[in-house]
């Protein structure tokens, strides 16, 4: 049964902190804040396939109360959703995501992304898009802010 997931993260952006999108670390003077790598992009494809699944969010498999996720790679959660889908009996058809960022620019980093999450899930590239966009200096990505990212997911359960 095909089975679609939709998923959405947003962190703040701070100074002291790296930015790591996609497990890219991005040179920028901001970084997100989280209790992990704060990474919005791989939050918000993990929440899409735990939403596919009927598998809640990522709130409730790593919850920021834990301190064994303090500062954990967010791709390393990936590998653990992986494995959900994969007890589920789950199949990912493709993810296609957004980036909302006023800056830094994403497009440099957009292969190394696409490379590092079909890595994590064991899937071939060309089943996953990634792609950014600004707001055009409106909301809190637009006076930077903040970073979020939106995910939706297809798979076959």
């Amino acid at each position: 049964m095909l089975r679609i997931g939709m998923g959405y993260d947003v962190h703040k952006l701070v100074e002291e902190r790296k930015l790591i999108l996609g497990g890219v670390e991005i040179p920028h003077t901001l970084g997100l804040l989280g209790h992990s790598d704060a990474d919005v992009l791989v939050h918000a494809i993990m929440d899409g396939l735990l939403g596919a699944i009927a598998g809640g969010d990522i709130g409730k498999h790593f919850p920021d109360t834990d301190p064994k996720y303090k500062g954990i790679s967010s791709i390393k959660l990936l590998e653990h959703v992986k494995g959900l889908l994969h007890k589920e009996g789950a199949v990912i058809h493709n993810i296609d995501a957004t980036i909302i960022a006023q800056k830094p620019k994403m497009a440099p980093h957009i292969m190394t992304m696409r490379e590092n999450i079909a890595s994590a899930l064991q899937i071939n590239i060309d089943q996953i898009n990634v792609k950014a966009t600004t707001e055009e200096g409106l909301g809190f990505t637009g006076t930077e802010q903040g970073i979020a990212s939106q995910a939706i997911v297809l798979l076959d359960k």
